[in-house]
């Protein structure tokens, strides 16, 4: 069963609330066939990354870049992603409440260098998340999801 690997560093409501519709897309019943596992990036390993097929990486912009959490998780386990993940679909979803650019900068450097296609466009929030947001994130979650099905 393919696997979808929500990768997330959720440390305030706005991020949870985001978080909560990214997981809710990813397991809508009309999606079958799917495994999808959430896993904090303070403890995501380089296995369970290894080991899934498509990912959802959530974060906030903190300080103008992406949080150190996140970049942790990338620290422990991109040598060992360099070359055995290449082409797996991936989406991205970023709190802010200034600009985000340095984040979105970040995660791209880092996925390009993985060589992992998006297949899902960014969803930026600044803020508080509208009904707009979370739908959009409804639909991140629910389109990367739906790239791993058979």
């Amino acid at each position: 069963m393919p696997r979808l690997l929500i990768v997330h560093h959720t440390p305030s409501p706005h991020c949870q609330e985001m978080f909560e519709a990214v997981v809710a897309g990813a397991t809508d019943p009309d999606i079958e066939g799917v495994e999808v596992i959430r896993r904090p990036a303070l403890t995501v390993s380089p296995v369970e990354m290894l080991e899934a097929d498509g990912y959802v990486l959530g974060t906030p912009a903190n300080l103008g870049y992406l949080s150190g959490a996140m970049k942790h998780a990338f620290d422990c386990a991109y040598y060992q992603l360099l070359d055995s993940t290449r082409g797996r679909p991936f989406g991205v979803y970023i709190h802010g409440n200034e600009g985000t650019e340095g984040a979105e900068r970040g995660l791209a450097a880092i996925t390009t260098g993985l060589g992992w296609a998006q297949v899902a466009e960014t969803v930026v929030v600044m803020g508080k998340p509208t009904r707009a947001d979370v739908e959009a994130c409804w639909n991140l979650g629910a389109t990367v999801a739906a790239q791993l099905m058979g």
